[in-house]
């Protein structure tokens, strides 16, 4: 695929294929919640490793917001309404997004690599669950490089995807840290392995939530990464 928009047309068909309320995502699936607990504690930890105590000043732009889920997370965390931003491809979620967020966060629609913004103007571009979706590899390196322009340097890209492929999904396809490091060449890459398997973390979960840290705890059971790809200052 030459053409930036096919691949963000395929990716249109591959989520029209979805349901559009999927009890598994839902933050009512106790499993859903452990994860999305377990994430926010390794951000906030990530943060404080960086020294980022004050978070009002930072700027932060997600690539792919979905229905703004992320954004508000943020928000909770500390970062001022003002500095947050979205692009989102999907118009109907696009919609979601408007109406959950406060108007101070600007969100715009459409395909994130055709999307023309400041160099360096961002702390922390995020993205989740993006790229595993995006199975065209040229795509995926126009993205990043977009993706790292925006990137002031001591800023850098959040990354939380999946790395290993769904053999029930042929819409998506696992990255691996190996890949991490080819989209951003020059990057300085943390990286820590979180999330309970889905599918198990639905099973043990429906015994009982307190089960998700103790099968968590064997990091063979996680199937995600969560980066932190560093920009050098010089």
């Amino acid at each position: 695929m030459d053409n930036p928009s096919d691949e963000a047309q395929a990716v249109r068909e591959r989520y029209a294929r979805r349901a559009e309320v999927d009890w598994r995502y839902s933050r009512l699936n106790p499993a859903t919640l452990a994860a999305a607990h377990e994430r926010e504690r390794a951000i906030t930890r990530l943060f404080a490793r960086l020294g980022w105590n004050d978070l009002s000043s930072r700027r932060v732009l997600e690539v792919g917001c979905g229905t703004g889920g992320n954004l508000l997370e943020l928000l909770q965390m500390g970062f001022a309404p003002r500095n947050l931003a979205g692009i989102e491809l999907l118009p109907g979620r696009f919609a979601q997004a408007m109406q959950r967020l406060p108007a101070a966060v600007v969100l715009m629609q459409g395909d994130a690599s055709l999307v023309k913004l400041p160099e360096n103007s961002e702390d922390i571009v995020l993205q989740s669950t993006v790229f595993s979706s995006l199975l065209d590899a040229p795509f995926q390196w126009r993205l990043a490089q977009t993706m790292w322009r925006w990137v002031r340097p001591g800023g850098g890209v959040l990354w939380y995807d999946f790395t290993i492929d769904n053999p029930r999904n042929p819409d998506v396809r696992g990255v691996t840290v190996a890949r991490i490091r080819e989209l951003f060449p020059v990057g300085r890459v943390q990286f820590q392995r979180v999330t309970l398997a889905p599918p198990l973390a639905r099973r043990v979960c429906a015994l009982h939530p307190s089960l998700y840290p103790v099968f968590n705890a064997i990091p063979l059971l996680r199937t995600h990464l969560l980066a932190w790809i560093e920009k050098p200052l010089t």
